[in-house]
């Protein structure tokens, strides 16, 4: 199922909606800010890029105590990046690649699967200051277009 607004306005104003939701629930800062999405990806694309953003968010949500989520997007050359910081308890790109092998992890699972779609890849780590945990997703442009 297609969210509306995705559908009719694109990845950037779904999750624009999805992080006023959010903040506007009081839970956690939620923020978001996407600096050059001039050219939409495939419609079936917006959609996995979304649905990994949701999981991740949840994860972030369910698991990290953070108290906030801000999400950039950007370009560089043919590469797609999104990003999301958060300030809670966050996984490595080791931790990932461990419960992507274990039974338990099944979200983590789901966003791999998702992304393989996409020839996408994605990365957590800590930030160098050691404060925020950093998930970064990255795809080809010419693959998603």
């Amino acid at each position: 199922l297609m969210p509306p607004t995705l559908k009719n306005f694109g990845l950037e104003s779904a999750v624009n909606d999805q992080f006023q939701k959010i903040s506007s629930s009081g839970i956690i800062n939620a923020s978001c800010r996407f600096h050059d999405y001039k050219e939409r990806l495939q419609t079936d694309n917006e959609l996995i890029v979304f649905r990994v953003i949701q999981e991740l968010i949840n994860n972030i949500l369910k698991h990290s105590n953070a108290s906030f989520i801000h999400l950039t997007q950007n370009t560089n050359g043919n590469k797609f990046y999104i990003r999301m910081h958060h300030d809670g308890k966050g996984i490595t790109q080791a931790d990932f690649e461990r419960m992507n092998k274990s039974a338990a992890g099944l979200g983590l699972k789901n966003i791999q699967s998702r992304l393989k779609v996409l020839h996408g890849r994605i990365f957590f780590e800590k930030d160098a200051s050691q404060t925020y945990y950093k998930v970064t997703i990255e795809l080809n442009r010419e693959d998603n277009h």
